[in-house]
């Protein structure tokens, strides 16, 4: 996965939002954390992984590829905010294959990372996410085109007043 891509697209995007809605001199950082919850929790709801008590099935691949995608988002948004603007992913060779448990580690992990703001908190929230995705049975190269798109998606969103 092309992670400077990401995070050259990102940084346009989030440039974007903060000249549109006047954020220069604003610290995004804490809004940012509490909006990449929300969005893991969402990812979290439509796969429906911890639903013991249910019957009904996860949402569609395609709905949870875009969930998934929105907490990519939210991750780069908070690696460019500590100055990150290259990463290698590397191997996310992690051995849980529980996908709940995975969420509590991507939970945990954004703690982590709202605790102490570093290189090294970043890296490991971005890989233990990426894995989660594996988990989901997303491709590096389905995330990528899948944020690719999701990108434009937001931008329209912009220009129409979201």
């Amino acid at each position: 996965m092309n992670v400077e891509a990401l995070l050259d697209m990102q940084k346009k995007l989030d440039e974007h939002i903060e000249e549109e809605h006047g954020l220069k001199q604003e610290d995004l950082i804490e809004k940012k954390i509490l909006a990449l919850l929300v969005e893991v929790g969402e990812l979290a709801n439509e796969t429906r992984s911890f639903k013991f008590w249910s019957k009904k099935p996860s949402s569609s691949k395609e709905v949870i590829l875009e969930e998934f995608v929105d907490g990519i988002h939210f991750i780069l948004s908070l690696g460019i905010e500590i100055g990150i603007m290259q990463f290698d992913l590397g191997e996310t060779n992690y051995t849980n294959e529980d996908v709940s448990k995975q969420f509590l580690e991507v939970f945990k992990e954004v703690n982590h990372f709202a605790e102490e703001r570093s290189v090294e908190h970043f890296q490991q929230l971005f890989r233990h996410y990426v894995y989660l995705g594996e988990l989901l049975g997303f491709s590096h190269e389905e995330v990528f085109d899948a944020y690719v798109k999701k990108n434009e998606v937001n931008y329209n969103r912009q220009k129409e007043g979201y």
